[in-house]
């Protein structure tokens, strides 16, 4: 019996995702500024179609300049740490293609790319650190996460989960 009842709240927490679309989540306006941050740091909840969800604190990186360093040189990145490019493209103007490269980043990464609603269009884990090779979202998206490589996996985060975060527009 303890199966079955897992069985049906799984299937009722992605029903629920998907028919609110993931971003009604936030708990922010949308066209707020930068996001309140704690210590320096975001609070990100990754919620996977399953119910289960994931708690994370990252740096936020919401301007060109900052987005274009993103994790570059960085060998220090927390089990649960990370950066949220958001608002993604920085200048606005709407949800675009993303493209991200490894050049300068030791460190592989999970790239996580978010749809304006807050659902995750694709994962490219463990990226090759230093690599030139772009990274693409294949779809416009407004928001992107970046995790210390291995944690979609070991999270079973996949296409389709949801992530939320004070300040995100549609909240």
């Amino acid at each position: 019996m303890r199966v079955r009842l897992s069985s049906v709240a799984a299937a009722l927490a992605a029903a629920t995702l998907a028919l609110s679309g993931c971003g009604g989540s936030g708990n922010g306006r949308a066209g707020e500024g930068n996001v309140a941050a704690r210590n320096g740091l975001v609070p990100v909840t990754v919620s996977t179609v399953g119910g289960v969800r994931h708690a994370f604190e990252v740096e936020l990186a919401d301007t060109g300049p900052e987005q274009q360093r993103g994790l570059m040189f960085r060998t220090d990145i927390p089990e649960n740490g990370g950066m949220l490019f958001a608002p993604y493209p920085p200048e606005g103007g709407g949800a675009r293609e993303a493209s991200f490269w490894m050049k300068d980043t030791p460190s592989a990464l999970d790239i996580i790319f978010i749809r304006g609603d807050g659902t995750i269009v694709a994962i490219a884990q463990d990226t090759v650190p230093f690599s030139e090779i772009p990274v693409t979202s294949g779809e416009p998206v407004s928001a992107v996460l970046e995790l210390r490589a291995g944690r979609t996996a070991a999270l079973g985060i996949a296409a389709g989960d949801c992530v939320t975060w004070p300040g995100q527009p549609g909240g």
